[in-house]
């Protein structure tokens, strides 16, 4: 069957995450509008709740490659909740804001690979990007626990500006485990 869509692989490569804290907000499949999390993002981006990430890291921003972009990070192990957390990576042991939660990651590696398309046909697109490691010698797997630690980011030059085509870039990232 021939792939007929849009969407391609721009770049695929691995990146040295350090150690980090990861702050935001949990929500599950019950927080799902037509199985997706949009809405979500939306109040997100309504109520700023970015900048209070940003105030509370204290302006770090890109403390390692592209870490001051949105994120939508994901959790993923068979008989276990699916966990999926809209916020941003800040330096280790930054201070959480009321009303957020936070996650602690020790250094890590994750592969990257851009996808370029229409926004409506670059997410969940798993099978592409996991073809895009293979063929460039990336393997993700899950962590020591099983569970699978992946996320999208939306990097402010490429997912924010549309080219001629009507086309934007997304980075879907894995931790390597």
């Amino acid at each position: 069957m021939e792939n007929t869509s849009s969407v391609k692989v721009v770049k695929t490569y691995t990146q040295t995450m350090p150690a980090t804290r990861f702050v935001g907000i949990k929500y599950g499949d019950g927080d799902r509008v037509d199985g997706m999390f949009g809405e979500k993002w939306h109040e997100w981006l309504e109520s700023d709740r970015f900048a209070a990430i940003g105030n509370a890291s204290g302006g770090a921003g890109d403390f390692f490659a592209d870490s001051g972009a949105p994120i939508g990070l994901m959790r993923y192990k068979d008989g276990e909740p699916f966990e999926y957390w809209i916020g941003m990576f800040t330096p280790a042991g930054t201070a959480v804001p009321e009303g957020f939660a936070h996650l602690d990651f020790a250094e890590s590696n994750i592969g990257v690979c851009w996808l370029r398309g229409p926004e409506s046909e670059i997410y969940a697109r798993d099978e592409l990007v996991m073809e895009a490691f293979k063929e460039n010698g990336i393997e993700a797997k899950p962590g020591a626990d099983g569970a699978w630690w992946f996320f999208e980011r939306y990097a402010e030059t490429r997912f924010s500006v549309t080219d001629a085509d009507g086309s934007i870039i997304l980075d879907h990232c894995y931790f390597l485990g």
